[in-house]
Order: structure tokens, then C-alpha cells, then sequence
């Protein structure tokens, strides 16, 4: 699981407000995008100046400025000021351990959730922190990185689809709606990790079987963190009363929750066959234990005879008769082999081995 570090102790005692960068996203450079669109206009662009969004602020086309990065907090600071972002706010987008959650602050809502995506050379899931402002004509979202999983919905409005006839309510469902399918593909990938966990473990479990599952329990805690609260925030932006939303965008939320609920219950499955590993690993290694004890058993009970046979005529008596008959050495090597046999037959027969 790909997660950053953050210093939480450097935000402590600072005014509320304070827009603070830590960690590896600091270091992160900014890239802003602005996609302008009605049903019979599309633009877009990469833009260099923070400027150059402020035209777009009043406009009756829908415009999508996405600002991948958050290492520049001028960037973020201009641009909370001219839409009127309130400070908290610009505070919770920067702060990338926020719970996902919706407020509604009357001109526009905010909304912020994690972005899974599995990086399939690592085997890991990486988790983006993503936060959307929504207003009346425009739809402002900020990622924690370079680069997202919106390319599907990039596709639809240049290609003129469906989405260009709605308002930014449209787009921050669409938006959801692929982060929310995207937790799928994950879910996929995890199922695969279990799956084979759960054969090694049966197989050959090793200490390295048992660093897998502590490694897979704490996936499966920070991805129900970052899962778990999306449900309550789709719940109150469907059932939200702000006339940004349209009634006919809370029947698409609607069926979004349904997913949401749908990933939450697998995660839960997940978390269950994790937790039980820990047995199942247990349960291998008696078993193997067993097996080798079985084996050691079944050799000891069978050399006891032969070793009370061979002390038995290893005791210097003068008047042993076997000691000076000529097929005495012969006969006592067949009978050690006859109550070999005879042990293994009888073993065998009661299936212990």
C-alpha cells in the first residue's frame, strides 16, 4: 500500500487556515487543465497562469479546471480567492489524511475522497487524496498527483456526449462514478493477492506467508478508511437539499451508492478471509508439525525392538547358546528384518502410513 508520511505535529498550534504542504507532496509539481463545455461548445487547454481560469468563473458554459499537485500552495491560495473558497476548506484540500467527507457551504459544495489505483509492477495500491468544489457553473478538483483514472470521462465530453448537456452536478458524478468503478478494478487485484495468500497457505506456509498477511491486514485497514466514509459522503450530496444538485443527477448518485455499498461488502469479505489466515496459517504449521512427528514416531517404534534385540545379544554372557551357533549373526538379521515388516505391514494396515 502505497502511503505517504506526513508530520501531522507541524500543522500543531498554527491558526486555523493555514495552508501547509507536507511530506512527498510538497515536493510535487502543479499542472492545471480547463475544460470549457456547453452542449454545442468544448475547449481545452493546459494552462501555465493561475490567471488565466478567473475568466471562467462567470461564464454559462460548464468549465472543469483540474489542478493536478498540490506542492504550490500560491496556486491553491489564488485560486480559493477568486472563487471565494473559504480558508477551512483550502486547508482540508492540502491536508491529504482528511476523511473523506461533503460539506455544503451555500455557493458551492466540497467535496473530498480517496482515489485507489493499483500499481501492478509493485503488486501495491496506491491511495490520491482528491477533493472537488463544486459551483454553480464550474467544477474545481485537486489531485494529490500527477496523472488520475478520468481519462474515460475526458473522452465522453470531447466526443460531445451525454455530459454536455448537464450541469457540473453531472460532472462530479461522473467523476465519482469512475473513481467508484476504478475501487472494482482494485478490489480485483486484492481478490487475486488473497486467493494466492490463502493457496500458500494451505501448500507451504513459510514466515513469509505469515509478513504477507500482516502486510494484507494493513491494506485492508487503510483501504476501509478511505472506502468506509464515501458511502455517507454520496448519501448526503444525494439527499442533499443545495440547488447545485439537480434532481435529475440524485437518480445517477443513487445508483452510485449502490456500488459504493457493493465495494464496502466485498471489502468486508476481504477482511474476513484476511483475518482468518492467521488460522489457517496456524492450522499448516501444526500440521506439517504433525506430519513430522508422525514420522519420527513411526521410525522410533520401529528401531525399539531392533535395538532391544541388538543389546539383548550384545551382552558378553558365556553361556548365551546363540554366541557359538554358526547361523546365530544370520538368523538374528532375519528376524530384525521379519519384525520390521511385520510393523510396517501392521502400520500399514491401520493406515498410519
Amino acid at each position: 500500500m502505497s502511503r505517504q508520511k506526513h508530520k501531522l505535529s507541524k500543522r500543531a498550534g498554527q491558526p486555523p487556515g493555514s495552508l501547509h504542504v507536507s511530506g512527498e507532496t510538497g515536493n510535487t509539481p502543479v499542472m492545471i487543465t480547463v475544460i470549457d463545455y456547453d452542449a454545442t461548445h468544448f475547449q481545452e487547454k493546459q494552462v501555465s497562469q493561475i490567471t488565466e481560469c478567473f475568466q471562467f468563473r462567470d461564464t454559462e458554459t460548464v468549465t472543469w479546471i483540474n489542478v493536478d499537485g498540490l506542492g504550490n500552495t500560491n496556486v491553491i491560495e489564488d485560486l480559493g480567492k477568486h472563487f471565494t473558497i473559504h480558508p477551512l476548506i483550502l486547508e482540508d484540500i492540502l491536508n491529504t489524511e482528511q476523511r473523506p467527507k461533503m460539506e455544503d457551504l451555500g455557493t458551492y459544495l466540497y467535496l473530498n475522497l480517496k482515489m485507489l489505483s493499483y500499481i501492478e509492477l509493485e503488486k501495491d495500491v496506491k491511495i490520491e487524496h482528491i477533493s472537488m468544489i463544486i459551483g454553480p457553473n464550474f467544477l474545481i478538483s485537486f489531485q494529490e498527483d500527477i496523472g488520475d483514472i478520468f481519462d474515460p470521462v475526458r473522452e465522453r465530453i470531447r466526443k460531445d456526449g451525454r455530459i454536455r448537456k448537464f450541469g457540473p452536478d453531472y460532472l462530479a458524478y461522473a467523476l465519482i462514478d469512475g473513481i467508484v468503478d476504478n475501487y472494482f478494478a482494485v478490489m480485483e487485484k486484492l481478490e487475486e493477492r488473497v486467493e494466492d495468500l490463502e493457496e500458500e497457505l494451505v501448500t507451504t506456509p513459510t514466515q513469509g506467508s505469515l509478513n504477507k498477511i500482516n502486510r494484507l491486514k494493513k491494506d485492508m485497514i487503510f483501504l476501509r478508511k478511505s472506502v468506509w466514509p464515501l458511502r455517507e459522503v454520496i448519501n448526503n450530496l444525494e439527499r442533499s437539499e443545495s440547488p447545485l444538485i439537480k434532481e435529475s443527477t440524485t437518480i445517477y448518485l443513487r445508483d452510485v451508492y449502490d456500488h459504493t455499498i457493493q465495494v464496502i461488502d466485498t471489502l468486508e469479505t476481504f477482511r474476513d478471509m484476511v483475518s482468518g489466515m492467521i488460522d489457517i496459517y496456524l492450522s499448516g504449521l501444526s500440521y506439517k508439525m504433525n506430519e513430522i512427528m508422525k514420522v519420527l514416531t513411526l521410525i522410533a517404534t520401529i528401531f525399539i525392538p531392533l535395538t532391544f534385540v541388538v543389546g539383548l545379544y550384545g551382552m558378553n554372557f558365556r553361556n548365551m547358546p546363540e554366541i557359538n551357533w554358526e547361523y546365530g549373526y544370520y538368523s538374528v538379521l532375519v528376524l530384525m528384518v521379519i519384525m520390521v515388516v511385520g510393523m510396517l505391514t501392521y502400520f500399514r494396515r491401520k493406515k498410519w502410513i
